[in-house]
């Protein structure tokens, strides 16, 4: 009679799950987590830089635009999105770039001039600048 009642204690015992494999699974979730945060991460920063890339080629042909109208380039990008411009807007809004800081324009021919976006760590001439010239190689 106390054999059936230890078979059921024991039977008991071994239904729920131990500290170790519920540790083991939340260890292989963590890493799980993590892999996929930094694809995540990733995805979001090569985002951004499109985003820059598409937004300083739209602000150089404006600027482009702005020449032909003005002969000259314009002293300054908000130029580009004022309606009191001849011939103008010549860019529905002048937003900053994905970092939050504001485009540059460095140049004064039609020949010399750049856009620039300072790219995520926001100082101008450092490796990651974003720039409306083409790289040499």
């Amino acid at each position: 009679m106390n054999e059936p009642q230890n078979q059921r204690r024991a039977a008991v015992a071994e239904a729920g799950f131990t500290l170790v494999e519920i540790m083991v699974v939340i260890v292989i979730i963590g890493l799980l987590a993590t892999i996929v945060a930094r694809n995540v991460m990733s995805s979001a920063d090569e985002a951004k830089i499109k985003t820059a890339e598409v937004s300083v080629k739209n602000i150089a042909g404006a600027i482009q635009q702005y020449y032909i109208f003005h002969g000259k380039l314009p002293d300054n990008l908000e130029l580009l999105v004022s309606s009191e411009v001849k011939g103008g807007p010549y860019l529905d809004e002048l937003n900053k770039d994905p970092w939050d800081h504001d485009f540059i324009l460095r140049g004064e021919t039609k020949n010399d001039y750049e856009v620039i976006c300072l790219g995520p760590d926001g100082t101008e001439n450092t490796e990651d600048d974003i720039t409306s010239r083409k790289k040499k190689e």
